[in-house]
């Protein structure tokens, strides 16, 4: 195998565990320090889970040994915290979205390219075994021709389960940029990058009322919608519509399906790794298909070692940046057509990212 690649985490966060205990499963991935603006929470994180070492955020992109600087900082800081990593001559890999503005997320490529650096960006979920099997019925024709999706996030919103969660409500956040990204992800990785877009958006309630610990009866003021019905034109023709809420108490609806000239498929949680993938052909009721993927419980920091196998071989990453600023264009353009009530083309593009091969072992990617 390869010498291994050095990494380091900023934001020791509500996500940040997953992450480190992620990439501590990969032998490509040598996790060395996590920094934070709260040295304590650094420190705390690192003594938890067996981090190297705890530091400042300045002294983390600056090590010389570290490749890859992975962001965990809430949105508003992904931009600069991934700039300053980009500068300093590190990888950037960030939590999603990508950034706040397509502006931002332009930059960022634009500066990688000049450096001959990478940008990598979660979700990484649509590589584990779910969405993976998923990627591998519609390649081998399962469905047909792809005619259209559906896609569904509805919740009453994070503040009733998250620590910190006055950051959903601002630009940047709602349920569009939290977790739109898993679900525009998912669906370019089965069916392309996405031509245009139509929607209507809400912002349903002016303030939230916080009910988890430890800010239980803050009040936050709501920024950005938070009730968005979108309508998907995909490059390839096939026609997609999606709706993300944080202002919903239940729904019985699917997370994700696919409709084919030849059957549907029923695509399980784009949040998760695993199953259950559901197939119906024709006139048949669903039927469980098995996953035919490594990679089917908690796997967060796979994209990040996808990242790593390709600095050392050279190959494209799949969790990357163009496919992240391609969604980040995507969710912009729902918001713009909700705005200004027409329909908007989406300008940027990207490939469809590589399928992985079946039969890999996990904490492998490649053999």
């Amino acid at each position: 195998m390869s010498d291994p690649v050095r990494v380091g985490i900023v934001g020791c966060g509500n996500i940040s565990g997953l992450y480190i205990q992620g990439c501590q499963k990969f032998d490509i991935l040598k996790l060395v320090a996590c920094a934070d603006l709260d040295m304590a929470r650094a420190e705390a994180k690192a003594k938890e889970l067996n981090v190297p070492r705890a530091c400042a955020v300045e002294e983390l992109i600056a090590d010389p040994e570290i490749e890859i600087v992975v962001n965990l900082t809430i949105p508003a800081a992904h931009f600069p915290v991934a700039e300053k990593a980009l500068l300093a001559g590190k990888n950037a890999y960030n939590e999603k979205p990508l950034s706040v503005t397509r502006e931002q997320g332009a930059k960022l490529l634009k500066l990688a390219k000049a450096r001959k650096l990478r940008v990598g960006c979660a979700p990484d979920t649509f590589l584990g075994a779910g969405l993976q099997t998923c990627r591998k019925l519609v390649d081998d024709g399962w469905i047909g021709t792809p005619v259209g999706a559906t896609a569904f996030m509805l919740s009453r919103g994070p503040e009733r389960g998250h620590p910190d969660p006055e950051f959903f409500y601002k630009p940047g956040g709602g349920p569009l940029f939290d977790m739109g990204p898993y679900y525009l992800t998912a669906m370019v990785n089965l069916l392309g990058p996405v031509r245009a877009v139509t929607g209507m958006t809400r912002a349903s309630f002016s303030e939230r009322i916080v009910t988890s610990k430890p800010k239980y009866g803050q009040r936050i003021k709501v920024e950005t919608p938070t009730h968005i019905v979108a309508v998907l034109e995909f490059a390839s023709g096939a026609i997609g519509n999606m709706v993300m809420s944080f202002d919903c108490w239940r729904t019985n609806l699917p997370r994700i399906e696919v409709y084919g000239s030849d059957g549907t498929l029923g695509v399980p949680d784009p949040n998760t790794f695993g199953g259950p993938v559901l197939f119906a052909r024709a006139q048949e009721a669903f039927a469980e298909v098995p996953l035919s993927h490594a990679y089917r419980e908690q796997f967060r920091s796979l994209g990040i070692a996808d990242l790593a196998y390709g600095l050392r071989s050279g190959r494209a990453h799949r969790a990357s940046g163009e496919l992240a600023c391609h969604v980040l264009d995507v969710m912009h353009a729902i918001l713009d057509a909700g705005r200004e009530g027409k329909r908007v083309k989406v300008k940027s593009t990207c490939a469809q990212p590589a399928p992985l091969p079946v039969g890999l072992r996990e904490g492998i990617l490649d053999e």
